[in-house]
């Protein structure tokens, strides 16, 4: 894990970001950020499902994140400190000129985005990622990619975790260059699964197979580090 996260940095080295030493680096845990954009939607939505989801893997696949969940602006430098970012809401979506740019560098540098539809991102997500990636769409990722087996192996996909409008969950990807560098869950509610139990009373299976789900996302992060 200190390799991934040795590599990192010197990923992000290239677009004039300074790190902390590798031997400092060694020494501490592996950070991840949920993403604060403009626009009036609620970022800030699902208060306990990052930790909830870094407990899980510290304590099931033995990974070293630190509890605690940071938050990081879409258009601040400070997102190339992070391998992974979770982005959520319910509502509007606005990128400036300069957040799309700075997103766009982060993901060509070796970052990763999970974007979770919260009920209502859908419309204003898609259309804010085609200021960061114009050429690009989202395509639905096979059953058979990486992201639903690196872990734990989910045959048909996404789990659904809460209705919505009873659509099937569908998990869409930006592929740059043969990469993913974003993913899309959608129809599902990931992050919701992730919360505290007490939340949404969500049967434990339920939540666990969330959990599972959001682990295959941070290992395969990892892995393309």
């Amino acid at each position: 894990m200190n390799r991934l996260v040795v590599r990192f940095g010197k990923i992000i080295g290239l677009v004039t970001l300074v790190f902390i030493g590798s031997a400092t680096f060694a020494q501490s845990s592996l950070k991840i950020a949920k993403l604060k954009y403009g626009g009036g939607g609620d970022w800030y939505a699902n208060k306990t499902s990052l930790p909830n989801l870094i407990k899980f893997c510290n304590t099931e696949l033995k990974m070293n994140i630190n509890p605690a969940e940071d938050v990081v602006e879409v258009g601040s430098p400070d997102i190339f400190a992070y391998p992974f970012v979770h982005m959520t809401g319910h509502g509007n979506v606005v990128f400036t000129d300069a957040d799309a740019q700075n997103l766009r560098n982060y993901l060509l540098s070796g970052g990763f985005l999970h974007i979770d539809d919260n009920y209502g991102l859908d419309q204003f997500v898609r259309r804010e990622m085609k200021k960061v990636f114009p050429e690009l769409s989202f395509v639905e990722l096979p059953f058979d990619h990486q992201v639903y087996r690196i872990k734990y192996v989910f045959p048909e996909g996404l789990p659904k975790v809460h209705e919505h409008d009873g659509k099937q969950p569908q998990g869409y990807g930006l592929i740059w260059q043969g990469r993913l560098v974003c993913y899309y869950s959608y129809e599902t509610d990931l992050g919701n699964g992730w919360e505290d139990q007490s939340v949404y009373n969500d049967p434990e299976e339920m939540r666990r197979k969330a959990l599972q789900m959001g682990a295959n996302l941070l290992s395969y992060a990892f892995m393309i580090l």
